[in-house]
C-alpha cells in the first residue's frame, strides 16, 4: 500500500494508559545460537536489552502474530526469530497498542528494537520509522455473512461497514465507501471488528486479505467477497537514524530466507499455499 496509512489504531486513552504485556516468543532458546555469517555480537547492533531482540507488536493479528497454547506464534514471529538466530539472541515480544508502533513512538522510546505487526510501508510512516525491505504483499477485502447478498461496496449503500481505526482499510473506506452512502463504524482492534461482522452488529468489515481469509476459514458462515488492489507491502520497523546495523542484518536475513526456501516454507506453514513470488 503505497498511498494508504495502514494498520494502526487511534490512541485511545485506555489503550495509551494500559501496561504493555511482555510475552516470550515461540522459538526461544535461540540465545545459544552462534551467528551464521560472523555478524557482530548483539550489543554491537544496539539492542535495547542484552541477549534479546525485543519486538513490539499488537495482538491478535492472526496469522501474523497471535497467542496459541500460551505462546506468541505467527508468520511475523517466525521471520523475526530468524533475525534473532542470526544475532545469537532470543526474541522477546512486547504486546502494545498499535498507535505507538506505527507512529514510531515505541521505537524512539526504546521500548523495542523492531516492530513486527503486519505494518504497511507508507511514505508517512517512513518519515518516522526505518523500514526493512518489504516482506509481504497485501491488499484489502470485504468480509460479510454468506447470506447477506453483499458482494461489493455498492451493495453497502445505507448499511454499516466496520473499519479498524488508523488503517489503510479505513482510509480506503472513507474514500470509496462513504461517498456511496455507507456508514463507517470504528474499531480499535481487528478482533472486535470481525466479531461484529459475525454477530451482525455491522453488515461488513474491511481489512487485510490474509487476515479475513483466515477468519472466514474458522467461521464458515462468513465469506470474503470483493478484494481491492491497493499495492500494500509490509515491512519491519526500526528506530530511524540509529538502526542501520540492525536493518542491514534484517534485510540480509530476509534475502537469504527467500533464496534458500525458508521464506516459502514459512509462508506455506501459515497461509496454506506457497507465495506467488518470494523475490
Amino acid at each position: 500500500m503505497s498511498y494508504f496509512l495502514r494498520r494502526g489504531r487511534l490512541f485511545a486513552a485506555l489503550a495509551a494508559s494500559s501496561s504493555a504485556l511482555v510475552l516470550a516468543a515461540c522459538g526461544g532458546g535461540e540465545e545459544e545460537q552462534q551467528t551464521s555469517s560472523g555478524e557482530a555480537p548483539a550489543e554491537d547492533v544496539g539492542l535495547v536489552n542484552e541477549g534479546q531482540l525485543t519486538t513490539c507488536t499488537h495482538l491478535p493479528y492472526k496469522p501474523f502474530q497471535f497467542e496459541q497454547d500460551g505462546k506468541i506464534v505467527g508468520f511475523d514471529v517466525d521471520l523475526v526469530d530468524l533475525v534473532a538466530k542470526e544475532l545469537g539472541v532470543r526474541q522477546e515480544i512486547v504486546d502494545t497498542p498499535f498507535e505507538g508502533i506505527q507512529s514510531g513512538e515505541d521505537l524512539n522510546a526504546r521500548k523495542c528494537d523492531i516492530a513486527a505487526a503486519a505494518m504497511t510501508i507508507t511514505p508517512e510512516r517512513a518519515e518516522k520509522i526505518a523500514f526493512s525491505d518489504p516482506y509481504f504483499d497485501a491488499n484489502q477485502a470485504l468480509l460479510v455473512k454468506k447470506d447477506s447478498n453483499i458482494k461489493t461496496l455498492d451493495d453497502l449503500e445505507g448499511k454499516t461497514l466496520g473499519v479498524q481505526s488508523g488503517t489503510t482499510g479505513k482510509l480506503y473506506a472513507e474514500e470509496n465507501a462513504e461517498p456511496k452512502g455507507v456508514k463507517l463504524k470504528d474499531y480499535e482492534d481487528v478482533a472486535l471488528e470481525l466479531s461484529s461482522v459475525k454477530s451482525g452488529q455491522v453488515d461488513a468489515g474491511i481489512n487485510d486479505v490474509p487476515v479475513l481469509l483466515d477468519y472466514a476459514k474458522d467461521n464458515p458462515e462468513l465469506e470474503v467477497t470483493q478484494q481491492f488492489e491497493t499495492g500494500e507491502q509490509y515491512g519491519f520497523g526500526m528506530k530511524k537514524g540509529t538502526s542501520e546495523k540492525l536493518a542491514t542484518v534484517v534485510n540480509r536475513v530476509l534475502s537469504e530466507a527467500k533464496q534458500d526456501g525458508t521464506y516459502d516454507r514459512l509462508y506455506e506453514k501459515w497461509f496454506g499455499v506457497k507465495p506467488k513470488s518470494s523475490s
